[in-house]
């Protein structure tokens, strides 16, 4: 596949697109070629092994990078040959390109060792402590960028089910719908700044989120 510096390159299957695709929808297993379709089938999926997960993760599981690659495969690996498994693909979106990918088991251990272990389970505490945890871990699996996609959206998983896990309810994001696009942006914005380890921006973005849900719950 030839380099792509504004997204990702790789030469295994990582890299083909679906036949038929247009190269806009990844190799897979379902044989899908529109992205609308492909959309939906991952947001199905997501939803399916969430609530799964709801039922398996106590207040007492500590989450590890095994547990992290199982989520991504029991997510998505009856769509793509890869899920669960690190990435083989460099990335790269603008000027800024994540860790390599001969790193990221080396950097997964890391965020284990230095992370996940001292942070979850996710104990019960002020909000503002627990975001704090929440930011911190978001922050660091989001800059070793694990897996070949999905990345995003498997962060604010283990995110929810570490408030879930604190006691507290879900996460209210509103990336969609009204005020959408400038949501999105100050949580990019935020997580770029959690790249360099200033996670104050995130953890008062979780903060918020999970305030806007317990006043709709209230309501």
């Amino acid at each position: 596949m030839k380099k792509n510096p504004s997204r990702y390159w790789s030469t295994g299957i990582e890299g083909e697109w679906q036949p038929g695709s247009g190269k806009r929808v990844l190799r897979n297993l379902k044989g899908i070629i529109l992205k609308t379709e492909m959309d939906r089938a991952e947001a199905d999926a997501l939803l399916a092994v969430q609530e799964r997960y709801l039922n398996s993760i106590t207040a007492e599981t500590p989450f590890t990078a095994d547990l992290i690659c199982q989520m991504h495969k029991d997510w998505l690996g009856k769509i793509y040959e890869w899920a669960g498994h690190y990435r083989t693909v460099e990335m790269q979106k603008g000027s800024f390109r994540w860790p390599p990918a001969i790193r990221v088991s080396q950097n997964m251990a890391a965020l284990e060792k230095d992370f996940l272990q001292k942070l979850t389970p996710c104990r019960k505490g002020k909000l503002e402590t627990v975001s704090g945890a929440v930011a911190a871990i978001h922050a660091e699996l989001l800059l070793v960028h694990p897996f070949r996609e999905s990345n995003g959206r498997l962060a604010r998983w283990l995110a929810d089910l570490m408030f879930l896990q604190a006691g507290y309810p879900l996460p209210l994001y509103n990336f969609s719908g009204r005020g959408s696009t400038k949501r999105k942006v100050k949580y990019l914005n935020a997580v770029i700044k959690g790249y360099s380890q200033e996670n104050q921006p995130l953890a008062d973005f979780f903060k918020a989120c999970v305030e806007d849900r317990l006043r709709e719950l209230e309501a």
